[in-house]
């Protein structure tokens, strides 16, 4: 782990902080629960090892859980769905989403703000700045990243769109779940200070393309490499890694 100086620190702002309860919705004729429904809240919240104070996760085989305390999604984005979805036509009568698109629409629940800048300097993505094993104060508590959210039909289901999991991949505008390091309380507008990096850094979008490409060369094995040494990449992703080399024809 490398300590950032006060001098290369930057950081991020905490614009909304979003929490839900599961809820049944009716999706294509069935009965479904989820938590992907979350709503901004007012003052500071608790923020502990599993999930924020308020805040809950329907399928817990899949969501939530200590590498996935908290789910982080960067404002820019919004701009983008928007645009999206404002050129996208109506399809046999349904109803496209509309300009405006309320704080936690994308189930999150940090949604951050980088100023317009990525977090090292530069234009793009935040997935291209933020790093797995980046370590942020914020509030009074402490977290790390842990891994890129892969998007399940749940998604589908808040924007009403069956395509929306496969189009949101496609679009390298994952976020990213970090850990909780350290319980404390959290509150729009406090900022996301980097206070640590990972020595083997490997980018949030760049495991997001180590996951999807179908076949790796040397750049991709040699990031892998890196990503497994990363203590914070949870152990199903290290095994997902573990398989892709060995059909690579290497071992780890």
């Amino acid at each position: 782990m490398v300590v950032q100086s006060q001098k290369d620190r930057r950081a991020m702002k905490l614009v909304s902080v979003n929490t839900g309860l599961p809820r049944e919705v009716s999706w294509h004729g069935r009965m479904v629960t989820t938590g992907i429904f979350k709503e901004p809240v007012k003052g500071r919240v608790a923020l502990r090892k599993l999930n924020l104070d308020g805040d809950r996760q329907a399928d817990l085989t899949v969501h939530g859980g200590e590498y996935k305390a908290v789910y982080c999604y960067p404002l820019a984005h919004y701009d983008y769905w928007k645009k999206e979805f404002i050129a996208q036509k109506p399809r046999d009568g349904a109803e496209v989403p509309g300009r405006e698109l309320p704080m936690g629409m994308f189930g999150e629940n940090f949604t951050i703000d980088d100023d317009g800048k990525a977090l090292h300097g530069g234009q793009g993505l935040v997935e291209e700045s933020v790093h797995l094993g980046d370590r942020f104060s914020v509030g009074t508590a402490e977290v790390a990243v842990t891994q890129p959210r892969l998007p399940c039909y749940k998604l589908g289901i808040r924007f009403a769109s069956d395509d929306m999991p496969k189009r949101f991949l496609a679009s390298g505008r994952t976020g990213f779940y970090v850990a909780v390091v350290r319980e404390g309380e959290v509150g729009a507008g406090d900022e996301m200070k980097l206070t640590a990096r990972e020595a083997n850094a490997v980018a949030v979008s760049e495991i997001t393309h180590l996951y999807v490409v179908k076949r790796y060369g040397e750049a991709e094995i040699g990031a892998v490499r890196r990503a497994l040494r990363v203590a914070e990449l949870p152990e199903s992703w290290k095994q997902y890694f573990r398989e892709r080399l060995r059909q690579a024809g290497e071992r780890s």
